[in-house]
């Protein structure tokens, strides 16, 4: 079994991250700060705050910019554990860690820290089966995922731009909790150098050099339409997230040329513009093709198998993360409202996309992530009442 899908103690749960975390620290101070006796805040005290409460749980288009810093914990829920009074506990600790009045900070500013929380297909059934959210993932083809890498009752998505902030967070969340959830597994990652796509907008590159997240219902309209969950009224305001740990042949894709390792995915190494040209917030266009006749983007190529007008389907949000734990990777997460978005784009892929056999997937879930909430809404009540 993988280091990250170990049950530790919940009492010395530390973030499997930890030599990750004392090297990306920056230590700064103000000339307040350098005073003796003061000690000097954490980076995520010059962060703004992000709001727990609303229309929307944070975490997905706030902030805008997604935190360096990410551990998702999956867990599942014991048979005798009712949903409802749980999620609600969850919440009021979620609101209290990220207003820095939950004492298990220890401290530290919560600065843009962020919890983000989903329930598994199970849990959905139980309120209802049509839901959505209700159904699990199918298998598809290049994974190797353990028994207990598969699925799940609960997400807990916790980032932050300070990295002291994520284990911290994650024990208090899972010290609350007890004995009614058992933790599944659990995948850290961090986002790469953001680079800009359009005027307020940046994605972070990711370990194989390339901007990673460019597409994407960016403006209020298109996440109206691809991405929040419009009804029935227990879902509406949530959103599906699918997440998808897997490993990277890093050794076997530096091996390609720069040409060989653009044309995998269609785009530029450098700028991320597509080969078709235009910007990097150009979309590729596909028809596009060389005075011999060859297509500009080959037709194996990540941006035309994975293009949602060719596949049929909405935009999916991303919020993707590098790792190094258990192998070097990425952890993929993509929010939409409708399971099919994704599900349909992989199995397009599966037939013959030239980025998959670089990949190996070795933990995948789906969650409904749950309505927004506040004090008169409690989390979960939507769906659990």
């Amino acid at each position: 079994m993988h280091r990250a899908d170990r049950h530790p103690s919940r009492r010395a749960f530390l973030d499997v991250t930890g030599a990750t975390v004392a090297a990306g620290l920056v230590a700064g101070c103000s000339s307040d700060s350098a005073r003796p006796g003061r000690p000097a805040p954490s980076a995520a005290a010059t962060s703004a705050s992000v709001p727990a409460t609303g229309r929307h749980q944070a975490g997905i288009t706030l902030p805008r910019s997604s935190q360096r810093n990410l551990l998702a914990v999956v867990a599942d829920l014991g048979a005798a554990v009712a949903p409802g009074p749980l999620l609600a506990e969850l919440g009021e600790t979620v609101r209290a860690l990220t207003a820095g009045s939950d004492p298990r900070l220890l401290g530290l500013s919560p600065g843009d820290l962020t919890v983000t929380v989903g329930v598994g297909p199970r849990l959905v059934r139980t309120a209802g089966a049509s839901l959505p959210g209700a159904a699990d993932l199918p298998r598809f083809s290049r994974e190797r995922i353990a028994s207990p890498a598969r699925g799940g009752d609960l997400l807990l998505q916790i980032c932050a731009g300070d990295a002291l902030l994520v284990p911290v967070v994650a024990t208090a969340l899972l010290e609350q909790a007890g004995d009614r959830i058992r933790e599944r597994w659990r995948q850290s990652g961090r986002r790469g150098t953001d680079v800009s796509v359009a005027e307020g907008r940046t994605a972070p590159r990711n370990l194989l050099g390339f901007i990673d997240g460019i597409v994407g219902p960016h403006t209020t309209a298109e996440q109206e339409r691809d991405l929040w969950l419009a009804g029935p009224p227990a879902v509406a305001g949530g959103t599906l997230a699918v997440l998808r740990r897997m490993e990277l042949d890093l050794t076997r894709f530096a091996a390609l040329s720069v040409d060989e390792q653009e044309a995998v995915f269609g785009r530029r190494r450098d700028s991320g513009v597509p080969l078709s040209g235009g910007s990097i917030a150009s979309g590729p266009e596909l028809g596009a093709k060389t005075p011999d006749g060859r297509y500009l983007v080959p037709v194996d190529a990540h941006v035309r198998r994975a293009n949602p007008t060719v596949v049929g389907v909405g935009h999916m949000l991303r919020r993707s993360y590098s790792t190094d734990e258990p192998a070097p990777g990425l952890l993929f997460i993509s929010f939409q409202n409708d399971l099919r978005t994704f599900t349909a784009t992989l199995s397009r892929m599966d037939a013959s996309d030239a980025l998959l056999p670089f990949t190996t997937t070795t933990a995948s879930a789906t969650f409904l992530i749950l309505p927004g909430f506040d004090r008169q809404r409690p989390l979960g009540s939507h769906l659990f009442g």
